[in-house]
């Protein structure tokens, strides 16, 4: 590759052709304020804050946009352009909210810190402001477009990673706005609820829909049996919202501060990780065997489904009937726990800790309803929401001693630990489908060959002496690359795994928000939380989930084996179909 050589600051530098400015300024540790700016999306320049002087251009260039050409002198920091730069904050801020003190990114927020940083202290233009409604139609995101500042974040991530375009950019001028089309409210719309636009944002223009007062109300019920239960991702990013390294493995002390907040009981999603282990092995088994309805593609993701319903209808068929180990451990809770404990299940309220504001919809489907009316799941929180709880009840989590969960639903193999990650649904089903299908015990509990924080993975495992072709796929627009090669009929695979997330629950949209200076899909966070869960996955005795003993408990006490009549009725679903437009 062809190097190119410009002079930046004074200073002589020399980088590969194709590099923009902002990226050839790093090279010499010079940080360009940014704010439409992130490396895992589209350039879009349409901030400004990050220009720069290019000597014999007419105007200010912007470093994130603007590549570097030969003997090009480069100013990054004069009186003109950081005057020039601040004006621009200031003209986003004095058309942005004055509720700093009470908005849920307060200290957390890339506009208020890059104000600070340029020393803006007072506000100088007056004039009319946009004014919206709230728009909180959805059951998992909310839609502030006073917030709004246009950086377009939103509208890339929803397009480029996630493949939905349910976001883009109306009208012109004053008046425009980022909204679904037609303004729609965002529960008739076709979005998916993954919650990567509130991950994106810099500021608060979208955030999830906060269950905290209902849980906070649940906890302080005398009649109500609260009963808490984390996902995997949750132990391996918590603790960055207490300034924790990235990848900070912290399950027991999570636990200690559920139990600090007054829940009853703390059980583990990872029981139903194994749950659905043991129902989805024995739904490939079956399948591979009648060759029917092949690939079986998971199910645990729900932005993926609602995906699936409203882009992929067709493959409805293929896709396994499990739900998730969110869905069955809160079901298991109001049936099983509830008639082993003589609990009316009306007042047993249960709440699950997720990385992933999809959760929050799927909680609230029809078909995760009991027959009675009630959810089986009352609330979900985020990572996030569930670290503000924390600190407003005043616990110092890194000084906590660690606490253990709750059994029999607390007990859970390695196999669950790794679901929080993309490729751990695929390995943790072939460690148990493989030993079902061989009828010997495995020698090699590792399948890295689906290991894979971004991007999508294709390959072909050998079980006995079949051969088993396999895909993962991380955030939805690699799944539709796999499901059209499948529509093509470019390949045969018999499982396919899709998480709606990049890197998986991981990078779930519900989990914190990066430190200074990291960004969101930041691939080195990511892998550090994988790398935590299969830490964890090694340091345990039981890593195959047909080996947890409390798990073969429940089926020889509740459900007689996997795929049994009471199993389909109370851990097995159905989707439906929705309009590619959305729905009302």
């Amino acid at each position: 590759m062809k190097t190119i050589h410009l002079t930046i600051d004074d200073m002589q530098v020399s980088v590969p052709e194709g590099t923009t400015l902002m990226q050839a300024a790093e090279t010499i540790g010079v940080h360009i304020p940014r704010l439409c700016y992130l490396p895992n999306l589209s350039l879009e320049g349409a901030c400004r804050i990050c220009i720069v002087e290019v000597a014999g251009a007419r105007t200010y260039q912007a470093s994130c946009a603007t590549k570097v050409a030969e003997g090009m002198i480069v100013k990054t920091n004069s009186p003109e352009i950081r005057q020039a730069r601040r004006d621009l904050v200031e003209l986003i801020l004095d058309n942005h909210p004055m509720e700093c003190q009470t908005c849920d990114r307060d200290g957390q927020c890339e506009l208020q810190t890059l104000a600070y940083s340029m020393g803006v202290r007072e506000r100088l233009f007056e004039g009319k402001r946009k004014r919206y409604e709230v728009e909180d139609s959805s059951f998992s995101v909310i839609r502030n477009s006073e917030k709004c500042i246009l950086c377009r974040r939103c509208v890339r991530v929803c397009s480029e990673v996630q493949g939905v375009h349910n976001l883009s950019q109306l009208y012109r001028g004053f008046n425009t706005l980022v909204a679904p089309a037609h303004v729609s409210p965002m529960l008739e719309s076709v979005c998916i609820n993954c919650g990567q636009c509130i991950n994106v944002c810099p500021t608060a223009a979208f955030l999830e829909k906060d269950s905290t007062d209902d849980v906070w109300a649940a906890l302080s019920d005398p009649n109500k049996h609260v009963v808490v239960h984390i996902a995997p991702s949750i132990r391996a990013a918590i603790g960055e919202g207490f300034g924790l390294p990235a990848g900070t493995p912290e399950t027991n002390r999570t636990v200690t501060a559920l139990r600090r907040l007054g829940f009853d009981v703390v059980f583990d999603t990872n029981f139903g990780a194994d749950l659905t282990i043991m129902e989805e092995a024995h739904e490939l088994a079956t399948r591979l065997k009648s060759g029917e309805n092949l690939p079986l593609i998971t199910s645990c993701s729900p932005g993926w489904i609602k995906f699936l319903e409203h882009f992929y209808p067709e493959f409805i068929p293929n896709t396994s009937t499990c739900k998730s180990p969110m869905t069955m451990l809160s079901v298991l809770l109001k049936t099983y726990y509830a008639e082993k404990h003589k609990l009316d299940p009306k007042n047993i309220y249960v709440v699950s800790v997720m990385p992933c504001t999809a959760k929050k919809f799927e909680s609230r489907r029809p078909e995760h309803f009991a027959p009675a009316g009630y959810p089986y799941t009352d609330a979900v929180l985020t990572t996030r929401e569930l670290v503000w709880m924390i600190k407003a009840y005043g616990i110092d989590f890194k000084h906590l001693t660690p606490g253990a969960f709750d059994n029999p639903l607390g007990f859970s193999s390695g196999a669950a630990d790794i679901f929080g990650t993309t490729g751990g649904v695929m390995e943790a089903a072939l460690r148990t489908a493989a030993e079902a299908l061989t009828g010997k015990p495995l020698t090699e509990l590792n399948f890295t060959e689906v290991r894979a924080t971004t991007g999508l993975k294709e390959a072909s495992i050998k079980i006995g002496d079949a051969t088993i072709n396999v895909a993962v796929a991380n955030g939805l627009n690699n799944a539709k690359t796999i499901l059209e090669k499948v529509k093509r009929g470019e390949k045969q695979f018999h499982l396919i795994e899709i998480m709606a997330c990049p890197g998986g629950c991981i990078g779930g949209g519900g989990q914190p928000y990066p430190s200074e200076g990291r960004y969101v899909l930041d691939e080195e966070i990511l892998k550090l939380r994988a790398g935590a869960l299969y830490n964890i996955d090694e340091a345990k005795n039981v890593r195959k989930s047909h080996e947890n003993p409390f798990v073969q408990d429940l089926y020889r006490e509740y459900f007689q084996h996997p795929g049994s009549e009471k199993a389909h009725k109370l851990l097995h679903t159905h989707y439906t179909p929705r309009s590619p437009r959305g729905i009302k």
